[in-house]
C-alpha cells in the first residue's frame, strides 16, 4: 500500500458510516467518523455519491472543508452489499471517487503518476489476476462456476442496474445503453448478442437497462448466476458502459468496447467510444491496472483477525467464504451425526440455510430430494450401498482439527467434505485424490509452503496436545513408531497385511535391526478410549523405548525416520522433511513421497511435490471455521489460532460428558 498522508479527523452525517464492518475498517484505516460540526482541519466522510451524501457535502461546502468519499473495493463479498452483506475492503478517496469521471480521484491519479514498474508488484499483480480467475472471484461471487456456459463465440453486452451514480458521473445515460446494443449488433452482424444482466437485477433489487423486449432471433438475455470468468472465456467481443465487468474484460485478455468513461477507460487497454478525460495520457499493461486498482489503493480487511491486511489475505479469506457459499447454498440434510457435533456442525454449514438432521439414511435421502438439498454423512456412518439423487458429501475432521481430541469432544475447527470418496479410502477415488492428481492453482506452491513452514514453527499437529518432556533417548538411528486405533476406519480400508500395532512393531524390527525403535501408543488408546493397547512386554519385544504421554511432534524432531501402517504422523513427519514408509495405504502414499511396503492404488500416478500435497491436504480439502468470528475461514487463521492457544473447547455439558468417558470408557460407542 502507498503511503498516505495522515488521515485527518472526520465528521460524517450518515448512520451508515458509523455501523458494522464499514465503520471498523474506517476506525482501523484512521478515518474514525464523528458526530457534530467540523472545526479546522476537519474533513467530511460520505459514501461515494449514495443517498445520504448530500448532507455531507452540503456541510462541507458551509464550513469550506475537505470531502472524503468511500466506497465497496472491487473485490466485495458473496452476495451484493444491499443484500447486508458487508464489505472486505473499502476504497476511501480523497480527491473525488474512482467512478467520478468528471474529476480526478485518488485512483486515478496513483495510475497516472505511480512508476507501478517494481517487479515484485507486478508479480503480485499477476498472480492476484491468475488466482481471481482460477477461483472464479469476483466483486460479487453468488454464482454457480458448474452451472451450463452458453456456447462460445457470442458478443458480450454488460447491463447495469438503473440510476447508478457510476453512469451518471461516468461520461454515460440511459440512452448509452441502447447505443451500445445497436453498436454491438452493426459492428458483428453475424454473431449471436448475449446481454449479461446485472446480479442485482437477477436478485430483484433494482431494475436493470434490458428486458425481454430486447430479444430478437439473435439476441439473448443472460440472466443465469454464471461466472463472470466463465462468460468472458466465451465471448469474442465485449460491450458496456461502465460496468467493473469491462475491467475483468481487459484481465481476461479483452479489449472492451467502452460507452462510458470507467475509471479502467483511457489507459490504451479498451476501445473507447466516449472519450477518456484528458487526464488519463498514459499507457497502462493490464497488471499495472491492477495493481493500483487491487492492491495499492484499496484498505482491504481480515475480519477474522479484525486488522488490515493485504489483498492476498483477502482473497484468502473470500475464497473460504465463497467455498461455503457454493457448498452450502442448497441446505443440506445430514445424518449419522452425533449429538454432541450437531451444534458446531450447524455454525459450519448451516450459514446458507440451516441443517437438517436425520439419524435414518433413508428418510435423509428422501427428504433431500424432496427439498433439493445435498446429503452431509458421516464418513464412518455411510450405510453400504446407499445411493442418493442428490449430491453426498461425506464429513471428517481435518488435518488441523483442534487443541484436544474429538473423542475428549473437543469441536474441529476443520472439516473435509468428499463428495467422491473419503480420503482414508484408499479403495475408491477420493477428492483428495482428485486434488493430488491435477496441477495445484496459481500461487499454491508459495501459500502451502509458507503454511508449513508456520506449522513446524509452531509445532502443530492435528489435535495439539501438550505432552510430558521427551525422556532420555537411546542413541543411533532412530525410527518413531507411532500406534494407531486398531478399529479405525483408515485400519479397516486401508491397511495391507500389517493390521495391528504388534505387527507393525515387528515388521519394523525385522526390516530395521540395528536401528533404535521408538513406539508412541495413540492419544486415544492411551486415555482408554478405544482399542489398540499393547502389553509393555509386547512392546519391549521389538521396541528400545515406550514412549508415553509425549508430544508426537517433538518426537519426530528426534527421529530419523516414521514407520506406519495409515497414521496421520507420517503426513506430518513428511512435512518436517523425514524419510516415511508406509505398511498401509493412507492419502499421503503411493505418490512418491514415502517408501510404500503395502498395496497403494494403481490409479495414483502422478507425481506431487510436497508443496502440492501440502496445499492439497491443508487448504483445498478441508473447510476451516473460526471460533472468535464464526466466519468460514482459511487455514492461515487456524493455524494462528491453534498456535496462540485460542480457547475453542466444548460447552460444560460436553465437558461433564467428556470426564464421564474415563469411567465409561468400555462404552465408548455410546458417544462416538
Amino acid at each position: 500500500m502507498p503511503a498516505r498522508d495522515p488521515a485527518p479527523r472526520t465528521r460524517a452525517y450518515s448512520l451508515g458510516l458509523f455501523r458494522g464492518r464499514v465503520a471498523r475498517i474506517l476506525s482501523l484505516a484512521g478515518y474514525a467518523p464523528r458526530f457534530g460540526l467540523p472545526g479546522a482541519g476537519d474533513a467530511v466522510l460520505v459514501w461515494g455519491h449514495g443517498r445520504t451524501a448530500w448532507r455531507g457535502e452540503a456541510m462541507a461546502r458551509r464550513r469550506g472543508c475537505s470531502l472524503i468519499r468511500a466506497e465497496d473495493a472491487l473485490l466485495r463479498s458473496v452476495h451484493p452489499g444491499r443484500s447486508g452483506t458487508p464489505p472486505l475492503g473499502l476504497l476511501i478517496d480523497r480527491r473525488g471517487i474512482y467512478y467520478d469521471a468528471t474529476g480526478p480521484s485518488d485512483l486515478e491519479h496513483l495510475l497516472a503518476q505511480h512508476p507501478l514498474s517494481d517487479k515484485a508488484l507486478l508479480d503480485r499483480a499477476r498472480l492476484g489476476i491468475e488466482r481471481l480467475i482460477a477461483g472464479d472471484l469476483s466483486k460479487y461471487n453468488a454464482h454457480d462456476p458448474a452451472a451450463p456456459r452458453p456456447a462460445p463465440g457470442y458478443v458480450l453486452v454488460v447491463d447495469q442496474v438503473r440510476g447508478d451514480a457510476s453512469i451518471r458521473l461516468g461520461g454515460a445515460n440511459d440512452a448509452s445503453f441502447a447505443r451500445m446494443l445497436a453498436a454491438a449488433r452493426t459492428d458483428h452482424p453475424d454473431r449471436r448478442i448475449l446481454i449479461k444482466t446485472h446480479p442485482e437485477t437477477q436478485g430483484g433489487i433494482r431494475p436493470g437497462h434490458f428486458g425481454p423486449a430486447d430479444r430478437d432471433a439473435r439476441t439473448a438475455l443472460c440472466t443465469d448466476p454464471l461466472s463472470p470468468w466463465a462468460l468472458l472465456q466465451g465471448a469474442v467481443a465485449v460491450y458496456t458502459v461502465t460496468s467493473q465487468f469491462g475491467f475483468e474484460a481487459i484481465l481476461a485478455g479483452h479489449r472492451p468496447e467502452v460507452f462510458g468513461q470507467p475509471f479502467y477507460a483511457g489507459w490504451g487497454l479498451s476501445s473507447d467510444r466516449v472519450p477518456a478525460p484528458p487526464r488519463r495520457q498514459r499507457n497502462l499493461s493490464p497488471e499495472q491496472l491492477f495493481a493500483a486498482a487491487m492492491i495499492l489503493f484499496p484498505v482491504w480487511y481480515d475480519p477474522c483477525r479484525d486488522r488490515l491486511c493485504e489483498f492476498e489475505d483477502a482473497v484468502n479469506q473470500l475464497e473460504a467464504e465463497v467455498r461455503a457459499f457454493r457448498e452450502d447454498r442448497h441446505g443440506h440434510v445430514a445424518v449419522g451425526m452425533r449429538l454432541w457435533k450437531r451444534g458446531a456442525l450447524q455454525r459450519a454449514f448451516g450459514r446458507e440455510r440451516r441443517l437438517l438432521f436425520e439419524d435414518d439414511p433413508q428418510r435423509a435421502v428422501q427428504r433431500a430430494t424432496d427439498q433439493g438439498r445435498d446429503l452431509l454423512i458421516w464418513a464412518g456412518k455411510e450405510p453400504a450401498g446407499l445411493a442418493a439423487p442428490v449430491t453426498l458429501r461425506r464429513v471428517e475432521d481435518g488435518f488441523l482439527r483442534s487443541r484436544g481430541l474429538g473423542a475428549a469432544l473437543v469441536p474441529a475447527l476443520s472439516l473435509v467434505t468428499d463428495d467422491l470418496g473419503i480420503y482414508y479410502d484408499p479403495n475408491r477415488p477420493s477428492r483428495l485424490e482428485r486434488l493430488l492428481s491435477s496441477a495445484p492453482p496459481p500461487g499454491a506452491s508459495a501459500r502451502a509452503m509458507a503454511l508449513v513452514e508456520r506449522i513446524v514453527a509452531t509445532g502443530l499437529s492435528k489435535y495439539n496436545l501438550s505432552g510430558a518432556a521427551l525422556p532420555p533417548l537411546p542413541q543411533g538411528h532412530r525410527i518413531l513408531v507411532p500406534g494407531q486405533v486398531e478399529d479405525d476406519a483408515s485400519i479397516r480400508l486401508g491397511a495391507g497385511a500389517v493390521r495391528t500395532n504388534l505387527a507393525l512393531l515387528a515388521q519394523t524390527r525385522a526390516e530395521n535391526p540395528g536401528a533404535v525403535i521408538l513406539f508412541k501408543p495413540h492419544p486415544d488408546v492411551e486415555a482408554g478410549l478405544r482399542p489398540g493397547a499393547l502389553r509393555p512386554n509386547d512392546v519391549a519385544r521389538h521396541a528400545d523405548l515406550l514412549v508415553t504421554n509425549a508430544d508426537p511432534i517433538a518426537l519426530i524432531a528426534e527421529v530419523q525416520e516414521v514407520w506406519t501402517m495409515t497414521s496421520l504422523l507420517g503426513f506430518e513427519a513428511l512435512l518436517r522433511g523425514k524419510r516415511v514408509t508406509c505398511l498401509g495405504a493412507p492419502f499421503y502414499a503411493g505418490w512418491g513421497l514415502t517408501r510404500d511396503l503395502g498395496p497403494v492404488p494403481a490409479r495414483r500416478q502422478a507425481r506431487p511435490d510436497l508443496a502440492t500435497l501440502a496445499h492439497a491436504a491443508l487448504i483445498a480439502y478441508p473447510r476451516y471455521f473460526d471460533p472468535v468470528s464464526g466466519l468460514p475461514c482459511p487455514p492461515e487463521v487456524i493455524a494462528e489460532r491453534l498456535a496462540a492457544g485460542t480457547p475453542h473447547s466444548p460447552g460444560l455439558g460436553l465437558r461433564l460428558l467428556a470426564k464421564a468417558q474415563g469411567a465409561l470408557a468400555s462404552h465408548a460407542g455410546w458417544w462416538r
